[in-house]
């Protein structure tokens, strides 16, 4: 299972990366992951351990990934495990038209992905990170002078 979705933010790659990559700032813009923290390491960089909460189904699921590389302003990859399900999630930075392009791709594995279609769990994600990237591109705007009058919300790509 693949979850992809992208977006366009009106404002510099620097501003972008600073939202996206102080995850103990999360709390104050991001309603799509909840009590996201650092719980290994001192900053978002290869072999650091975050931890936050997100809730595809009916409860919420913590989830532990290791940043596997980490390239400031470009590119990070993390993932984790839980449940049976192996998750690899890649986010790609790239400066566009005045602003930065913000994609997430998300791959799932695991015998239990055939459960999670059944009761809608691949939706219920896509709406997350469709959720994030928007919050993402709402608060780096908001901390940059090149804001924009207009909002264009994320777009879905791929199959989920």
């Amino acid at each position: 299972m693949i979850i992809q979705a992208e977006v366009h933010i009106r404002a510099p790659l620097p501003v972008v990366w600073r939202v996206f990559s102080h995850l103990e700032d999360w709390k104050d813009w991001n309603t799509a992951c909840n009590s996201c923290r650092l719980v290994e390491g001192n900053e978002l960089a290869a072999g650091a351990c975050l931890a936050f909460v997100v809730k595809p189904i009916v409860f919420p699921v913590k989830v532990q990934p290791r940043v596997v590389s980490c390239e400031p302003e470009r590119e990070v990859v993390w993932e984790g495990e839980r449940f049976g399900i192996r998750a690899v999630h890649t986010w790609r930075f790239r400066e566009q038209a005045g602003g930065v392009v913000l994609e997430s791709v998300e791959t799932f594995k695991g015998p239990l992905l055939v459960l999670g279609h059944v009761v809608g769990v691949p939706k219920r994600l896509h709406r997350l990170t469709v959720r994030m990237l928007d919050q993402i591109k709402q608060h780096s705007e908001a901390c940059s002078s090149a804001a924009p009058a207009e909002a264009t919300p994320a777009r879905p790509r791929g199959s989920f």
